[in-house]
């Protein structure tokens, strides 16, 4: 995708939508970036067909939903292979997320829920045998995000 010239409404927009999407109204979006509320619906419909706003996604406690075991697998895979393996591995049993870093080791973050220590292993069986290097897995206890500050609406003012 060419990159799109956004504007501080896009940004103001962008910031509402990752501080709480769920909750949050066109009409809120509107009053805080100062237009109407069919401004804030067209341009929301603009950043989702370009490709900006790529989804909107519910944030899962996992261990509160009766999956106790939320693991991050951080994996070697090879550079030509990279890309395949990482869309097999977001179609494997337990996986929820998978990342593709752009560096030579280390290069595929893997996160899985597993039931129990037997499915664990199950899935940290058919990960190897895909190809993946498992450097190392390590339990997710809290995970924390926030919107960007740079999108955050700045009224004119100068930065």
């Amino acid at each position: 995708m060419s990159s799109a010239t956004l504007d501080e409404i896009d940004h103001g927009i962008l910031y509402a939508l990752q501080r709480d999407a769920r909750n949050t109204t066109i009409a809120d979006i509107a009053e805080e970036v100062e237009v109407s509320a069919s401004t804030v619906r067209n341009r929301i419909e603009e950043l989702e067909e370009s490709g900006i706003v790529e989804g909107y996604y519910p944030k899962i406690n996992y261990e509160r939903a009766n999956f106790p075991l939320h693991v991050l697998f951080v994996c070697n895979a090879p550079a030509d292979e990279r890309e395949n393996l990482a869309a097999a591995a977001l179609d494997s049993h337990g996986v929820v997320d998978v990342r593709e870093m752009l560096t030579s080791m280390r290069n595929i973050y893997i996160e899985v829920v597993a039931t129990d220590t037997q499915d664990l292993t199950e899935i940290t069986n058919d990960l190897a045998s895909m190809g993946f290097e498992i450097e190392s897995s390590e339990i997710n206890t809290n995970h924390y995000t926030r919107p960007w500050a740079e999108f955050a609406f700045k009224d004119g003012e100068d930065a």
